[in-house]
C-alpha cells in the first residue's frame, strides 16, 4: 500500500478484541455448495510432507511455467488477499488467535493466498531491531504465520523490506546508516548505498536461512511460501532515468536467487511506465508516475525477477470523482499489464494489491464491490482466452475486532455478506473455468 494516511494502524497490545465472526446460516449454505477443493488449492496424496503440521500430504512449491503457475504439473492461479499485520499480532498471546482467525475466513471464502510483512524496521516489535540484530521473539511469531498458513493451505507472498516509513521501511534504513556516521541525504540513497545495502542483505539472509521451529523446515525449503518480494511498491524519484532502481533489482533479486533458488521472486511495483516505453506512459494515471524512477516493463525484466507485480488504486490516483472512468482506467490499466505480461515479458501478472477506500465521500460499498468484480472479471476473462497466468490480491482482508485499524480499505466479510459472496463467485469461477 502507498503512502496514504495510515497513522491509525499502528497496532496496540492494549486493545481489546472481539471474537472472529460466525458466517450466518445462509452464507454456510451458500458455502456448501461451491467447490472449494479447486486445482489451485489441490495436494497430492500418498505422499509425506516435511515437519510437523498435523498435515500428512506432501505440498508442492508453486512453480512458473513461462506465463503460468503451476504446483506440479496442476494449474494454480492466485485468488489472494492481503493482510499485512500477521506478523506483529502473532507475536502477543492475546493476539495471536487473530491469524488463525483470519486464515479460516478466508479459506471459507476460497481465498487461497495471503501477501502479508515479513519485515519490521526498527521501533515497536521489530524483528530487525538494528542492522544484523533480529528480535528472536517476533522471528517465532513468524514461524507462527507460516505453520498457520500450511495448516490453512493458504500460501503466502512474503514483502521484505517497504518503500514507505510504516514499519520502518527504507527511511529506517537512512537512520541506521546515518547514525553510524554515513552521509546521506536522501531516503534514496538506500539503493546505492554500499552499506545500506548491506543491512539489507543481512537481514534477507536471516529469515531466508530460518529454520521454523514449529515446522523445522527451512524458508528456504518451504512450500507454504509462494514468492518473496523485495520491496513494497519502491520508487527513487532522484533518478527519474531509473537506472539506480533497475541496478538495486537486478542485485538483490540476484541476491534472493542465490541463498533460494527455487521460490519465486517479484519486485512490488505499482506498475507505473517509465522511459523504456514513453509510448505508454500515457497509460500512467498521472505525468509524476511516469518519472519516480520505476519502469515496469524494464523492471521486469532483471533475469531473477518472475512475476510481474502490479497495483490498482484508482481512488489515490485520479482525482476526480466520474464512477465510469475509474473503471474504464481499472480495464485498460489491467489489458495493457497483461498484455506486457504475455509478450514481451513471459510471465505471469499478479495484480498485489486492488483496493478501494470506502471511507472516500465519492464511493462507498457498492461502488467497490463492482471495482472487485471488474478487476475479477477482466482477469479471468483475460486467463480463459490465452493470457496470462497469476492472479489478483485483495487490500485487503481484517476480521471484527480489528477495526480501528482500518483506514478506509479494510473489507471486513462479516459486515458484507454482498462481498463475501463475490469473493466466493470468482472462487467457483476460478474452479469451473466458467466465464463470466
Amino acid at each position: 500500500m502507498g503512502q496514504r494516511n495510515l497513522s491509525n494502524l499502528v497496532l496496540s497490545s492494549h486493545l481489546p478484541f472481539q471474537s472472529l465472526f460466525l458466517a450466518t446460516s445462509l452464507l454456510s449454505i451458500f458455502l456448501s455448495h461451491l467447490p472449494f477443493n479447486f486445482s489451485i488449492n489441490s495436494s497430492h496424496a500418498g505422499h509425506r510432507m516435511e515437519g510437523s503440521t498435523g498435515i500428512s500430504e506432501a505440498w508442492p512449491m508453486v512453480e512458473r511455467n513461462g506465463t503460468q503457475l503451476l504446483t506440479k504439473d496442476e494449474p494454480f492461479v492466485i485468488h489472494g488477499f492481503n493482510t499485512y499485520w500477521l506478523m506483529v499480532f502473532a507475536v502477543d498471546p492475546e493476539t495471536r488467535h487473530k491469524i488463525s482467525d483470519v486464515f479460516s475466513e478466508a479459506k471459507e471464502a476460497g481465498l487461497n493466498t495471503c501477501r502479508t510483512w515479513a519485515f519490521n524496521d526498527g521501533g515497536w516489535r521489530a524483528l530487525q531491531v538494528s542492522p544484523f540484530n533480529y528480535d528472536e521473539e517476533v522471528l517465532q511469531a513468524l514461524d507462527f504465520v507460516l505453520s498457520e498458513a500450511r495448516k490453512h493451505r493458504i500460501r503466502l507472498i512474503l514483502s521484505l523490506c517497504n518503500n514507505w516509513n510504516d514499519y520502518g521501511g527504507r527511511s529506517q534504513y537512512i537512520k541506521w546508516g546515518q547514525e553510524s556516521g554515513l552521509d546521506l541525504t536522501s531516503d534514496d540513497d538506500f539503493f546505492s548505498d554500499t552499506t545500506l545495502k548491506s543491512y539489507y542483505k543481512g537481514f534477507v539472509e536471516a529469515v531466508l536461512t530460518r529454520t521454523n521451529m514449529i515446522t523445522n523446515i527451512e524458508y528456504k525449503n518451504d512450500a507454504t511460501i509462494l514468492a518473496w518480494e523485495i520491496i513494497n511498491e519502491p520508487r527513487c524519484p532522484s533518478d527519474p532515468s531509473g537506472d539506480t532502481l533497475q541496478a538495486w533489482i537486478e542485485e538483490m533479486s540476484a541476491f534472493v536467487k542465490s541463498i533460494d533458488p527455487v521460490h519465486l521472486v517479484q519486485v512490488g511495483l505499482e506498475g507505473f511506465y517509465g522511459p523504456s516505453t514513453p509510448e505508454l506512459m500515457k497509460l500512467n494515471p498521472d505525468d509524476y508516475s511516469g518519472v519516480v524512477g520505476t519502469d515496469f516493463i524494464r523492471n521486469h525484466q532483471a533475469p531473477s525477477i518472475d512475476l510481474a507485480s502490479v497495483h490498482i488504486y484508482p481512488d489515490v490516483w485520479l482525482s476526480h470523482s466520474d464512477q465510469d472512468d475509474h473503471i474504464k482506467f481499472v480495464q485498460n490499466w489491467m489489458d495493457q499489464h497483461m498484455s506486457d505480461s504475455k509478450d514481451p515479458l513471459n510471465m505471469p501478472i499478479v495484480f498485489a494489491e486492488f483496493g478501494i477506500s470506502i471511507r472516500d465521500e465519492r464511493f462507498g460499498t457498492g461502488f467497490r464491490e463492482l471495482f472487485m468484480d471488474t478487476v475479477y472479471g477482466k482477469f479471468l476473462r483475460s486467463l480463459e482466452t490465452g493470457g496470462p497466468g497469476g492472479g489478483c490480491i485483495l487490500w485487503q482482508l481484517f476480521p471484527e475486532g480489528a477495526e480501528h485499524m482500518d483506514d478506509g480499505y479494510a473489507v471486513v466479510l462479516a459486515k458484507y455478506p454482498s462481498t463475501f459472496s463475490l469473493v466466493s463467485l470468482q472462487s467457483k469461477r476460478l474452479s469451473d473455468g466458467a466465464s463470466t
